[in-house]
């Protein structure tokens, strides 16, 4: 739960790195919490939970692009390629992304998320520029 809290906090963070296990746990919650208010609406066939699960999906557009971004970042990409999933087949080209793990050590984006390994040499691409 700390996880999918802190992508809500950061809901217009488009800048950064998010690690893999920001990106799907946050993917989950957002799953179990859709899959509750759709066994719900169709449980009482009310249309108050309709209006929920709009809401809902309205009200985390915003975060869930944002970590989808910071997740393209983490693999040294542009945020930009998030617009590939309008084209037929570019969600799974992002679902590969999402599943890469991240460059080791900073990047054009920012420091790593999960620190600096001590047994890694830095920078850890010998041609990739670091900012400091």
């Amino acid at each position: 739960m700390q996880w999918y809290l802190t992508v809500l906090r950061n809901y217009v963070g488009f800048s950064g790195r998010a690690r893999r296990t920001e990106y799907w746990m946050f993917a989950l919650v957002n799953f179990l919490i859709e899959v509750v208010l759709v066994i719900l609406s169709a449980a009482t066939h009310s249309g108050l939970f309709i209006a929920l699960i709009v809401l809902y999906g309205l009200a985390v557009l915003l975060p869930s692009l944002a970590v989808l971004v910071r997740r393209i970042h983490d693999i040294g990409m542009s945020g930009w390629w998030i617009l590939i999933g309008l084209i037929p087949f570019g969600g799974l080209v992002l679902l590969v992304f999402a599943l890469i793990p991240g460059n080791q050590g900073p990047n054009r984006y920012g420091d790593d998320p999960k620190g600096t390994p001590m047994d890694t040499p830095y920078p850890p691409y010998p041609n990739y520029p670091t900012y400091q």
